[in-house]
């Protein structure tokens, strides 16, 4: 007979919001033998630190969830009365019945449940090209992938990359590889980098940087397949344009999709996640859905949305907790209230963005990438007011400045108008919020 376990909440998945949701469950009074967390995943929380060659150049294995309060390492887990099942697949979910089965038969039964799987990487594969299976090509969506990327990287001296994809992992691995004196050229469709977040014109700094830098970036170009030698590596790219590139090691982003064919049929979907409320609670009592894999009401915009971001994943775990641990005691807690926030650090470089990139835009600042000191921003204004901002190289008042701005979403006159607020944000000691409020309200 399959062995039984019975748990009053189980969490499916094991990256940041189930790091994140355990975290919260534990400040919130959890019992010892009261949680499980479950993924076929042989370790928790992979996340862009794993791969962060410049502070990490021997790739050393990143196990575990930092909250910036306490280390969550496996003794955590043992410690809190957390059972951690590692290395385990569920197979089928009984959403009604309250039930988890595992590939060896094992029986999971839950009170409440919190799916927190993620999403996994498109590969190349579905778009038919050639031999993209081939050894040496990475997707860095998931452990067992990374480890042989370090491995390779680790065991041998190939110093060719060529990074398939212009999105945020592409962004920031190929500044990280070139750190550590790897030959990096990027390739990606899209007429620029960073094409869903950035403007052409923020794009057009960051291509000049990275190419000053020694990255060929070579835009509105695919790959359409590639040679191998006789162990099966990858030696070369071919792209549709017909030319070919050297390629030791090739690593791919060209976007993911959330895990949640587990539950298909049982729970209601939603572009393309698994809908549920402003508490994350989806079409089933007891079933929330938290991080990518969850489609939810975007407060500030009015409209559902789904968003693939760490910021996103940690809060949105925290919130279904207190919603979850509120809801046992009979009170309430407010609706999940998201601001979109991206950013990043490459090279000795670091910008920051909040809000909605819709609408007219306004460049200021010094975008110039041979700047010594290169500091710039963009508005985006939509029906008169301002939606979304992006800033490089700001200090902290700066950045929360630009944070308050996406938040209050302030009307404008004019862009020449909401360009001299740029200017006064980037160029004034004073306090960057009375500078913005007085400029823009």
């Amino acid at each position: 007979m399959a062995e039984e376990k019975s748990f009053k909440y189980v969490i499916v998945g094991a990256g940041v919001s189930a790091s994140y949701a355990a975290k919260e469950f534990v400040n919130q009074g959890l019992k010892h033998g009261e949680l499980a967390i479950i993924s076929h995943e042989p370790r928790t929380d992979l996340t862009k630190a794993y791969v962060d060659f410049q502070t990490n150049t021997n790739l050393a294995k990143n196990y575990v969830c930092g909250t910036g309060e306490q280390i969550q390492c496996l003794q955590w887990y043992k410690d809190k009365g957390i059972e951690l099942i590692l290395s385990t697949k569920i197979v089928k979910a009984d959403l009604a019945g309250k039930s988890l089965v595992t590939s060896d038969g094992e029986i999971f039964k839950f009170q409440t449940l919190l799916v927190a799987t993620g999403s996994t990487c498109v590969r190349l594969s579905e778009f038919g090209v050639q031999d993209a299976n081939a050894k040496n090509i990475f997707y860095l969506r998931d452990n067992k992938d990374v480890d042989q990327l370090a491995l390779t990287m680790e065991t041998t001296k190939k110093r060719t990359v060529v990074v398939i994809g212009g999105g945020y992992i592409g962004f920031e691995i190929s500044a990280s590889l070139t750190v550590n004196n790897y030959n990096v050229t990027m390739i990606f469709p899209e007429p620029w980098i960073m094409h869903r977040l950035f403007t052409a014109e923020i794009a057009t700094f960051y291509e000049g940087y990275y190419a000053d830098k020694g990255i060929k970036i070579i835009k509105s170009t695919k790959a359409t397949g590639y040679n191998t030698n006789s162990n099966g590596e990858v030696t070369e790219v071919k792209l549709d344009d017909g030319r070919i590139l050297e390629a030791e090691i090739v690593i791919v982003d060209i976007g993911g999709r959330p895990m949640t064919s587990l539950f298909k049929g049982q729970l209601e979907e939603e572009k393309g996640g698994i809908k549920t409320d402003g508490f994350f609670k989806t079409s089933i009592s007891d079933v929330y859905a938290i991080g990518d894999v969850a489609t939810f009401p975007m407060k500030l915009y009015g409209e559902m949305r789904r968003v693939e971001h760490a910021t996103h994943a940690c809060k949105s775990a925290e919130h279904a907790v207190k919603a979850i641990k509120a809801a046992e005691e009979g009170k309430s807690i407010q609706e999940y209230d998201y601001l979109p926030f991206f950013y990043c650090r490459a090279f000795d470089l670091s910008w920051q963005f909040y809000g909605d990139n819709v609408g007219e835009t306004v460049l200021f600042g010094d975008n110039d990438p041979k700047s010594e000191k290169p500091k710039f921003g963009t508005y985006w204004v939509k029906s008169g007011k301002v939606v979304g901002a992006f800033l490089e190289g700001g200090v902290v008042e700066e950045n929360k400045a630009i944070a308050r701005v996406a938040r209050t979403q302030p009307s404008v006159g004019s862009l020449e108008v909401l360009s001299n607020v740029g200017e006064l944000l980037i160029g004034s000691r004073v306090n960057r919020n009375r500078v913005l409020v007085s400029c823009l309200v």
